[in-house]
C-alpha cells in the first residue's frame, strides 16, 4: 500500500454548514476513503495555510484522488494538495534506484 498526505482548505459553505450544525466530520471522510478502497491513517483539523490534513493508504493513488475530487466537487473544500509519502526504508529503495540511474543521465552541456 502507498501512503498519501493530503492538505486543503474549507470553503465558506463548509464553515456555514459546520457552524449551523456542528459535527465530527471524520466519520464522513472515513466513509468516503473506505468507499474507494482506501484507509485513513489519521485525519486532523489544522491551523495555518491549510484547514485539514489527511494521511491515507491505498493500493494506488487514483482511488484517493477520485475521493478527493468527489469531495471537492461538493464545494466544501478547496486548494487540495496530495503528496506521496515514504518510510525511511521505502525511500532508501528509491535512492538505490536513483544511484543506479545516475550513470545513465547526462546533464545539459556535459559530454
Amino acid at each position: 500500500m502507498i501512503r498519501l498526505v493530503t492538505r486543503g482548505r474549507f470553503t465558506q459553505d463548509y464553515a456555514k454548514g459546520l457552524v449551523g450544525a456542528p459535527e465530527d466530520r471524520e466519520p464522513a471522510v472515513r466513509k468516503l476513503i473506505e468507499g474507494v478502497g482506501g484507509k485513513i491513517v489519521s485525519f486532523y483539523f489544522t491551523t495555518g495555510d491549510s484547514d485539514f490534513m489527511l494521511i491515507s493508504e491505498a493500493n494506488e493513488a487514483e482511488s484517493i484522488i477520485a475521493a478527493l475530487l468527489a469531495a471537492s466537487s461538493s464545494g466544501a473544500i478547496s486548494n487540495v494538495t496530495t503528496a506521496r509519502a515514504w518510510t525511511g526504508a521505502e525511500f532508501k529503495a528509491v535512492a538505490e534506484k536513483a544511484s543506479k540511474a545516475a550513470s545513465l543521465y547526462r546533464a545539459p552541456g556535459k559530454r
